[in-house]
């Protein structure tokens, strides 16, 4: 059975104004004390990231969906307490609905970030959901990466939490991927073929002195530099809970559907890099609120058509890991309540206030509901 963790990416706010505050440092020392930010017997951690506005945790390795919910509580949790000892609050909010000047997390690597990518880099206030799951060695984990390309683009839409962008609509559901998207080493890749031409090509990557080291190959999926896994990258940061959960168990069905693709020889589909680059387009653009682009035939079709094909993609490893109710009943309810795009706009079509979005928002991270 694989075992599955996940990243989240928190932005910090101000509970009252709603607005970014660059609190990790004080946030991170308030952990550190408490242990929260090492990887003990019990796994996960709090980590800082490029901006001093956000905050990121990563779950331990688990195997059963239920294990991986109470990860995620806990840790959103143990953020949202050591944010308000520092006088702040956690939203899981891709992007920031309200105007900001980010500010870069100072460090060596962080300051050549900044220096090599410039606007690129002072811009990426951005919080994404990083799924990592098993894999027994790096050939069949650059032919799971092989397989799943057309299918990242539906876990874009599915996830996507970032309408707004200096306290305007951006008209995208997941504009946080099109800023993500602006680093050179970002999005979609081609067929490898072989783990060999996989470290070749990265390799001849970071010889170009673009990029300074492994972290910064930034594809939309990878094999991971520190882990036996593949993460996958696509997702904003989901707003309630109960997404990621959904959105890993689909991604270790997907995973695991794409390794017995490959161990019973079937090809991965020959799709250009055009054609992703365009399916994750309109991906971020829609959400599921208008067409996506069918995974099999890279054709338009309404978003729930295009969620059930991807159920059916992966029903046998779901059936086979226990978590096909679990996702049937979880891809109803959130066609039903919409992502996090559409609820960040329902509430400020009621409110008339994106403050009141991230406090909301702020309020929905932790679980909480009227």
């Amino acid at each position: 059975m694989r075992s599955v963790g996940v990243e989240e990416e928190l932005l910090l706010v101000d509970p009252g104004t709603g607005e970014p505050l660059a609190l990790s440092a004080a946030v991170m020392s308030a952990a550190s004390r408490e242990g929260s930010t090492e990887n003990g017997e019990a796994g996960g951690a709090l980590e800082s990231e490029l901006k001093c506005e956000q905050l990121e945790f990563s779950t331990r390795p688990v195997l059963k969906m239920g294990e991986l919910a109470e990860e995620i509580v806990r840790w959103r949790g143990e953020a949202a307490r050591h944010a308000a000892d520092a006088g702040g609050a956690i939203a899981a909010l891709a992007t920031s609905p309200l105007p900001v000047r980010p500010s870069t997390m100072p460090g060596e690597r962080y300051h050549w970030v900044s220096s090599q990518f410039g606007l690129t880099a002072q811009e990426q206030l951005t919080c994404g959901c990083h799924v990592h799951v098993s894999v027994d060695s790096d050939e069949e984990g650059v032919a799971v990466l092989d397989r799943v390309r057309p299918w990242l683009p539906v876990l874009t839409a599915l996830s996507a939490n970032s309408p707004f962008w200096q306290g305007q609509d951006s008209a995208y559901a997941s504009y946080r991927s099109r800023v993500w998207n602006r680093l050179p080493s970002a999005g979609p890749t081609e067929v490898f073929g072989s783990a060999e031409r996989y470290h070749q090509q990265v390799g001849d990557m970071l010889a170009t002195g673009v990029l300074r080291d492994h972290g910064m190959i930034y594809f939309d999926a990878r094999l991971s530099a520190s882990y036996p896994t593949v993460e996958i990258r696509v997702a904003d940061v989901c707003l309630e809970p109960d997404t990621p959960v959904l959105l890993a168990a689909l991604t270790r069905a997907l995973v695991e559907t794409a390794a017995r693709d490959w161990r019973a020889g079937r090809p991965p589909a020959r799709i250009g890099l055009g054609l992703l680059r365009l399916a994750a387009w309109q991906a971020a653009r829609s959400g599921l609120d208008g067409p996506l682009l069918d995974p099999r035939s890279m054709s338009p079709a309404p978003a729930p058509e295009v969620l059930d094909v991807l159920l059916e993609h992966v029903r046998e490893a779901l059936e086979d890991y226990g978590d096909l109710d679990l996702v049937r009943e979880g891809l109803t309810r959130h066609l039903e309540r919409g992502n996090g795009a559409r609820i960040q706009r329902r509430i400020l079509h009621t409110t008339g206030d994106l403050r009141a979005v991230v406090a909301e928002c702020a309020r929905l991270t932790t679980g909480i509901r009227d």
